[in-house]
């Protein structure tokens, strides 16, 4: 299995917000692509004595890296897109991809 990992830093002033989105909006779009077989969702509680506001991981799941490849070819960029478009750089990502073992 290949994990797609998303980490997060958002502003606690628009983290009710973002998670409402990100739960309504974001995620569901990217499962509709079909190239995921599920996520979750998680909210990082350690505290980094430099970092400013809060921390999410979402977690994608998918069956090969012919899928994901597929995803960050094809769907990813429009994605990332909106995104940036509705927080700017309110909102720092950093992207990992994962196999399980």
């Amino acid at each position: 299995m290949i994990i797609y990992n998303v980490t997060c830093n958002i502003p606690e002033s628009i983290e009710e917000e973002w998670v409402h989105w990100m739960k309504h909006e974001h995620i569901p779009q990217v499962i509709a692509t079909e190239k995921f077989t599920g996520f979750r969702m998680l909210k990082l509680l350690t505290v980094v004595a430099d970092n400013e506001g809060v921390n999410y991981a979402i977690q994608y799941y998918c069956n090969s890296l012919e899928d994901y490849n597929d995803y960050a070819e094809n769907y990813a960029p429009a994605l990332k897109a909106q995104t940036f478009e509705k927080y700017g750089e309110q909102v720092l990502a950093f992207r990992t991809l994962l196999e399980e073992v």
